[in-house]
């Protein structure tokens, strides 16, 4: 991955595609995480860094979950324990939050952020990840 110059967008989605994708059959989580880390490193190393947020998470739940199993907010059915990692300068320190969120949460963190209205009524419930944060 090259380093970040020019302009960059204040939101950017990144998907792993092909070889480095975490579907089965696709790529090792090992060599999956890998890239991970280097997008990471390449953002935390400039100069975007300390106004950045990434949250890394996972594409659904595979079907598998830990001790609790995941509510069915609605038709789509579970998804909402998938896990995330926030990684900012602006992220709180050594916190693990407890606060039941989704996949639309990071949809309205960057809804509450920019001062845009909901997209559906989901995301309009969604808790905002500002929890996970402490922006003073």
């Amino acid at each position: 991955m090259a380093d970040l110059k020019g302009n960059f967008p204040q939101v950017a989605f990144f998907k792993p595609v092909g070889s480095k994708n975490q579907h089965p059959g696709y790529s090792t989580i090992q060599d999956a995480d890998a890239e991970v880390r280097e997008v990471v490193e390449v953002i935390r190393n400039s100069s975007i860094w300390p106004s950045t947020a990434i949250i890394i998470t996972y594409d659904e739940y595979g079907g598998l979950w830990d001790h609790v199993a995941p509510p069915v907010i609605d038709h789509w059915g579970p998804g909402t324990r998938i896990p995330a990692i926030v990684v900012s300068p602006f992220a709180k320190k050594g916190y693990v939050d407890h606060i039941v969120y989704d996949t639309t949460s990071i949809l309205k963190l960057i809804e509450t952020r920019f001062d845009l209205e909901s997209l559906t009524d989901r995301d309009a419930k969604a808790d905002d990840l500002r929890n996970a944060f402490n922006f003073k």
